[in-house]
């Protein structure tokens, strides 16, 4: 392919050569992606231990559920309320972050929880660091 895309772009049609551009970038756009995707994921996998080992994972076996095996909205909500006082009281500990992604994700936010697993990160990061 590789090939094809330099031909592409050596044969002087612009959208011939849009296209060997195209063909010569997405590969490299694919594999940052991919490295990305795995370093978050990574990531987020070292902090879900570390909140294991620590105990403070949400514990959600008690919440009623549709028979889609999802957590029902209203009781999603009062835990999101419960976690999100938690990270008012402690908003620099990534812990309450990591909590409060854990209760997005239980009320279907993923957006919101993905952001929020970003900062907790991030604050563990900035924890580890020597000072």
């Amino acid at each position: 392919m590789g090939r094809q895309g330099v031909l592409l772009l050596a044969s002087g049609d612009t959208p011939a050569m849009v296209m060997g551009a195209a063909i010569l970038l997405l590969p490299l756009l694919g594999i940052y992606v991919t490295y990305t995707t795995l370093r978050a994921g990574f990531a987020h996998e070292r902090l879900a231990r570390l909140i294991a080992a620590e105990d403070l994972e949400l514990d959600t076996s008690e919440l009623p559920r549709r028979p889609s095996g999802r957590i029902e909205r209203d009781a999603a909500d009062a835990l999101f309320v419960q976690v999100k006082g938690d990270l008012d009281a402690a908003p620099d500990d990534w812990r309450q972050w990591y909590r409060v992604a854990r209760a997005y994700d239980v009320a279907g936010d993923r957006r919101r929880a993905r952001e929020s697993m970003g900062r907790a990160v991030e604050l563990e990061a900035r924890d580890r660091e020597p000072r």
